[in-house]
C-alpha cells in the first residue's frame, strides 16, 4: 500500500496540475478555451480566461496563451488530438497577465509571439499578479516572456492566403495596450478584454469613452463572430452587454457629476440594477463607478 502511494504521488509530480481543458468548437475553423466567470484565485488558479486556436489551413493561430505554462501546454496537447496542426504565431491582446503567462510554453517551441508596442515599456516583475494568486503546482515553469513581434498601429499577416488583421486601439481603451484581430475570410474579430459577457466588465486600467469608441468600431464590421477575453458569447452581439454596460455607467457618473455629487454618493447611487445579476457584480462594479468618476471628474 505504501509503494502503491509513492508511486500516485510520483506520477502526480510528473504530470504536474491539470487543468482539465477542454476545447469548445466555435465554428468550422476555431476552437477556444472559455474560462471561468470569476476572479483568478487557487481554485481556478487562472482558468479564467480565454485561449483560441484558429485553424489557418496549415496552422494553428493562437489567440492569447492563457495564464500559465501548464495551460498552455495542456491547451496545446489537446489542440493536437482534434488536429495535429504546428502553431504559425501565437498574438497577445493586451499587458494584462492572464492572457500572456502562457508565452514561456510557446517560446520552448520556437514560436513567434506578437503583441502590442506597449509591451516594450512593460517591466518584469519580480512577482506576477497571477504568481500571487494560484498555487505553485500551478504556475510551476511559468516564466515573464514577453512577445518578440510588436504592433504600432496595424500588422497583416497572410497564412495559406488568408488575411490576419491585427489593430491595435492605440489609445487607453480596457488597457493601454489592446488590439483587436479581424480574420475577414473567417468573419471573425477576436477583441481581447474589450468584449467581456456573463461577468462585469473591469475598467480599472482603462478609459471609458475610448472603450466605448473602440466597441463601436467593433459593432460597426460585418462579422458573424466576435469572440472576447472572458464568457463565452460569441456570436456578433456579444459585444452588447459590455457596450450596454459601459455606456451606461458613462451616462449615470456623469449625470450625479452634473448635479455636484460627491464620490460616496455616487458610488451609493449609481447601482445599475439591470446589471446586479452579472457575475462579479459585487467585487467590479463600485470599482468602476469610482474609476469612471474619477476619470470624468479629471477632465472637467
Amino acid at each position: 500500500m505504501k509503494l502503491l502511494l509513492l508511486n500516485v504521488l510520483f506520477f502526480h509530480f510528473l504530470l504536474g496540475y491539470d487543468y482539465t481543458l477542454k476545447p469548445e468548437k466555435v465554428n468550422a475553423t476555431t476552437y477556444c478555451f472559455f474560462g471561468l466567470a470569476e476572479a483568478m484565485d487557487e481554485h481556478n488558479n487562472g482558468n479564467m480566461v480565454n485561449s483560441c486556436y484558429v485553424n489557418m489551413g496549415s496552422s494553428y493561430l493562437v489567440i492569447d496563451s492563457g495564464p500559465t505554462y501548464l495551460f498552455a501546454q495542456q491547451a496545446y496537447t489537446k489542440m493536437k488530438e482534434i488536429k495535429a496542426l504546428p502553431i504559425s504565431f501565437v498574438i497577445n491582446t493586451h499587458t494584462h497577465d492572464d492572457h500572456w503567462l502562457g508565452n514561456a510554453y510557446y517560446k520552448e517551441l520556437g514560436i513567434e509571439i506578437i503583441g502590442s508596442k506597449e509591451f516594450k515599456n512593460e517591466p518584469k516583475v519580480q512577482q506576477t499578479r497571477m504568481q500571487k494568486r494560484v498555487s505553485k503546482e500551478a504556475y510551476e515553469g511559468t516564466t515573464q516572456v514577453f512577445p518578440n513581434e510588436f504592433v504600432d498601429s496595424e500588422k497583416t499577416l497572410e497564412l495559406d492566403g488568408k488575411k490576419v488583421y491585427i489593430k491595435s486601439v492605440n489609445k487607453k481603451a480596457h488597457s493601454k495596450s489592446d488590439l483587436f484581430i479581424y480574420i475577414p475570410q473567417y468573419s471573425t474579430v477576436f477583441a481581447g478584454d474589450l468584449v467581456f459577457n456573463e461577468r462585469i466588465p473591469s475598467l480599472r486600467d482603462g478609459n471609458i469613452k475610448n472603450w466605448i469608441e473602440a466597441l463601436e468600431t467593433i459593432k460597426s464590421m460585418d462579422i458573424q463572430y466576435i469572440i472576447g477575453g472572458h464568457g463565452k458569447l460569441v456570436d456578433k452581439h456579444s459585444v452588447d452587454a459590455t457596450y450596454k454596460y459601459l455606456t451606461e455607467l458613462l451616462e449615470n457618473v456623469s449625470l450625479v457629476l452634473e448635479e455636484g455629487a460627491d464620490i460616496t454618493d455616487t458610488l451609493d447611487s449609481v447601482k445599475m440594477e439591470d446589471f446586479k445579476d452579472f457575475k462579479m457584480y459585487d467585487t467590479l462594479h463600485r470599482q468602476n463607478v469610482e474609476t469612471a468618476y474619477r476619470m470624468l471628474e479629471w477632465e472637467q
